[in-house]
């Protein structure tokens, strides 16, 4: 039996206390969120993450997390439907 042992650690998350069993990587905490990874950009204590790195990037405790989805859109015209 493997001892794998989960800490509760406590992040800032968009700059609000969470507290998360970790550590866990960036595509996990998406994960848990039910966020798309092709439509944020997420950054870790102030350093931008790559989307080919959210696997590889581990969140630990005290880490700041920003995460910013994009929205999609336009100038309004022509997008009504009738």
């Amino acid at each position: 039996m493997h001892d794998q042992r989960a800490l509760v650690m406590r992040i800032l998350l968009n700059g609000e206390p969470r507290d998360l069993v970790g550590p866990l990587s960036v595509a996990a905490l998406l994960d848990q969120l039910g966020l798309d990874g092709r439509t944020v950009a997420v950054e870790v204590n102030r350093t931008v993450v790559k989307r080919v790195q959210y696997g590889t990037t581990l969140i630990g405790d005290a880490s700041e997390v920003e995460i910013v989805a994009f929205v999609g859109g336009g100038s309004g015209r022509g997008s009504e439907l009738s």
